[in-house]
């Protein structure tokens, strides 16, 4: 049986055995509800509360600012939606930018259909985010800023904490998405003057379907799920208590020498980098040279769609992506890669590499020596190559 080597690490990430472990009697002997006062309850409770400080500790926030969700997407809804409604006394008026992902640029789309303005800031030539266009946007209906950290597709990191001055010296709610940073880079709410922050298990090789939303404390949110008084009741629903217990195990994971990891991460990356632009021409790097995340490197193929690329690989058995799994059904070019300034062709021609802890050098080197053949061929049979 061939084996598959895993290049999608940005879109999820294989469960870690131990927290596949940490998990399991959560599932058989320790089934009980977080919300029952009985021996059951108390130590799912207690589960509960620990993964809690686990992650607000990391934050750098108070266990009470932390709430559990089912994801980076509920979590970036929740925050988004919440805040505007919460505040809809002060304006309307939202910033984000037109690099984030698809539940934070469809939430405010939804917003937008529902009386709110919306800005969508421009990037430069790396799909970075301005602190000066942030602030040139403001206007005195301005409730919200929402910039993600890190961007899912290229990788590249935007100035939070310049950005979250901004939003603090002009007494704007500021919240970020790090469900791609969390656990692989510093954050810290209070230096980077963030007040809500969305994260996501399953990208930290913890389970699917939980996930996280820091709230500064002070800053109104108005709940759009209803029923019990679960996570301050902003959040309503039986708590996931084996996907908890299995978050904190991938957080506590992913932390240890996390600075050993993320250079050795690094290093592979840059290999593989170095070794595809090294054996085949026109291939040009989409994102910023350092100012990215340890694992990603996005790369078009000049005169080729990165679709071909993809399945050539995939037959392989190399599993990468064309740029966000959460976009993965349209036919156009990446939203990322076009506001970035890329020609749709260009756009079109574009692989995400992502990596992580599981990779090895013998997996990079064995891609490399595979897609200089599949580039040829897909060339040789291009209309765009002359």
């Amino acid at each position: 049986m061939q084996k598959i080597i895993y290049f999608d690490n940005n879109a999820t990430t294989p469960v870690h055995p131990e927290v596949f472990k940490a998990m399991e009697p959560f599932y058989k002997d320790e089934y009980g509800n977080a919300s029952s006062l009985h021996a059951k309850g108390r130590v799912a409770r207690h589960q509960v509360d620990d993964a809690r400080h686990l992650i607000a500790t990391l934050l750098g926030a108070s266990d009470e600012d932390v709430i559990f969700t089912s994801g980076g997407t509920e979590s970036d809804n929740i925050a988004i939606k919440g805040v505007v409604l919460a505040n809809s006394a002060k304006g309307n008026h939202i910033i984000t930018s037109r690099t984030e992902h698809p539940a934070v640029l469809s939430t405010c789309k939804f917003l937008e259909k529902n009386g709110c303005k919306v800005t969508y800031l421009g990037v430069d030539k790396y799909g970075m985010v301005s602190p000066v266009d942030v602030k040139k946007a403001i206007t005195d209906k301005t409730v919200l800023i929402t910039i993600m950290h890190a961007n899912n597709e290229t990788g590249t990191i935007n100035p939070i904490k310049e950005i979250g001055q901004i939003a603090k010296e002009n007494k704007i709610i500021f919240h970020t998405d790090t469900v791609q940073s969390f656990g692989k880079l510093n954050v810290d709410v209070n230096e980077m003057n963030i007040d809500l922050l969305s994260i996501s298990a399953h990208k930290i090789h913890g389970p699917k379907g939980v996930g996280a939303l820091y709230i500064r404390k002070g800053v109104k949110i108005t709940p759009f799920s209803h029923g019990g008084h679960h996570e301050r009741s902003l959040r309503a629903g039986t708590e996931n208590v084996p996907g908890i217990v299995g978050f904190a195990k991938a957080v506590e994971l992913i932390t240890t020498n996390r600075d050993k990891k993320n250079k050795a991460l690094s290093a592979l990356r840059d290999r593989l980098h170095n070794g595809i632009t090294k054996a085949i021409e026109d291939v040009y790097l989409n994102g910023h040279q350092t100012q990215r995340l340890p694992g990603t490197v996005n790369l078009s193929f000049k005169f080729i769609e990165g679709e071909s690329i993809m399945l050539n690989l995939d037959m392989q058995g190399i599993c990468v992506s064309t740029g966000s799994a959460c976009t993965s059904g349209t036919l156009e070019p990446s939203h990322v890669l076009t506001a970035m300034g890329l020609a749709p062709e260009i756009a079109q021609g574009s692989i995400r590499f992502s990596l992580g802890d599981q990779n090895t050098a013998e997996e990079v080197d064995y891609c490399i020596s595979i897609l200089p053949e599949i580039v040829k061929r897909l060339r040789a049979m291009s209309p765009l190559k002359k």
